[in-house]
């Protein structure tokens, strides 16, 4: 469990965040897909990242200090459809930019509303992070917002559409964040990757 959780900053740049050696995880979805609910429950606040019912208004790269160990950085939504297409433009470069530049990265959680069907633009950005070889869980949020069959149906939806051209799939999580549901399964998962590295470093 996490003891402590700080807001250090939004950066609006990657050359602008944070110059330390902490592992970072970022957390990234569509606009209004629960990011901020769920970033709340896995460190177990109410309110450190900002929820919103306006789509779209994580506009910076957010970084939080976890345990004095690890940072967790919330990226800006993709794919917001009421910004101009310039903004989007930013975003994206901003996103991709930070993404593939920054060399304490050790997974980008990519988060999926299983209470929807199969997104285009999520599967283009889990395919480009496949291209890109960054490491990367998929996070279902939601699973507390429909009927426990159309939520089954639709992850295993996503599942055959990500494996029409991937060979295996990565780790994958079902959270609910009014449930409490999944919080254990990714810090677990940050656990083991911070443990790799260690180990790693020691050999």
């Amino acid at each position: 469990m996490i003891q402590t959780a700080k807001f250090i900053g939004a950066f609006p740049k990657t050359d602008d965040c944070p110059k330390t050696d902490f592992a970072e995880f970022a957390f990234i979805g569509r606009s209004n897909v629960g990011k901020s609910s769920l970033i709340n429950l896995i460190t177990n606040r109410k309110d450190l990242a900002k929820v919103s019912k306006t789509p779209g208004k994580t506009q910076t790269i957010n970084f939080f200090l976890i345990d004095e160990s690890w940072h967790l950085v919330d990226l800006p939504g993709y794919g917001y459809a009421r910004v101009s297409k310039s903004t989007r433009e930013v975003f994206s470069k901003m996103i991709k930019y930070y993404i593939t530049h920054r060399e304490q990265l050790l997974n980008v959680f990519v988060l999926i509303d299983c209470t929807i069907s199969p997104q285009k633009i999520d599967i283009e950005f889990i395919n480009w992070l496949g291209e890109m070889r960054i490491p990367f869980s998929i996070v279902f949020t939601k699973s507390d917002k429909d009927k426990a069959l159309a939520i089954q149906k639709n992850i295993k939806q996503f599942k055959a559409k990500m494996l029409e051209t991937w060979t295996s799939l990565p780790n994958c999580i079902v959270t609910s964040s009014e449930k409490n549901r999944g919080n254990k399964e990714i810090m677990e998962f940050i656990k083991n990757c911070m443990n790799n590295i260690e180990n790693e470093t020691t050999d």
